[in-house]
């Protein structure tokens, strides 16, 4: 077993991917749309499941994605489609782990090695740190970093005033910046346009 698996074991990590966008701006499903022949959601499930213990997709529409992902996948349904946040608070409420690798359903640049570092240094983190996050210059990546569980207490709070931006959760909670380099930087490439999508094909 390498050092990795024993870090990840030791943190008890899950995913959660979310599936419920309705993908206006690209117009048609971006979870269904191949990438060099996969689904980008079947894309980014490989990579969550050799990394983590156990993967969840939270989705409105599980009929939609039941035949390109395994068996072993854990279903939850998304009872109120009001975005990633929301989405993600009612994915936690079914879920009973350490820490929680979420990501979003468009990320066909996923790389296992870079989520498999994030991961070991987990353990390195200070108990209060609620989540583990790359940034960029544009922003906060939420859809592609970790949360510790108790996380869903402020997210709890946050969502009762009302708010719903990612974005303004994460500067209002402890949190640890992921470093990211040039390539870290090509993998968080989502896709949410058709432009989006041409460009790197």
């Amino acid at each position: 077993m390498n050092t990795s698996s024993v870090s990840l074991q030791k943190n008890h990590l899950v995913a959660l991917i979310l599936a419920g966008g309705k993908s206006s701006r690209m117009g048609k499903d971006k979870a269904l749309i191949p990438w060099q022949n996969i689904p980008m959601l079947k894309r980014v499930y490989q990579v969550a499941s050799e990394c983590t213990e156990k993967v969840y997709l939270i989705t409105p529409w599980p009929e939609k994605y039941q035949h390109i992902l395994p068996t072993e996948c854990e279903w939850l349904t998304e009872i109120k489609t009001e975005g990633p946040l929301v989405a993600f608070h009612q994915g936690l409420a079914q879920i009973n782990s350490d820490w929680i690798l979420l990501l979003g359903c468009d990320l066909p640049l996923l790389n296992l090695d870079i989520i498999q570092t994030w991961a070991t240094q987990l353990n390195q983190l200070y108990p209060e740190i609620l989540a583990f996050v790359p940034k960029t210059p544009q922003g906060w990546e939420p859809l592609c970093g970790f949360y510790r569980q108790q996380i869903k207490i402020e997210l709890q709070k946050y969502i009762d005033l009302g708010d719903r931006s990612f974005q303004k959760l994460l500067t209002r909670i402890p949190i640890q910046q992921i470093s990211i380099d040039t390539q870290t930087e090509k993998m968080l490439f989502n896709c949410n346009t058709p432009s989006d999508l041409h460009s790197r094909i």
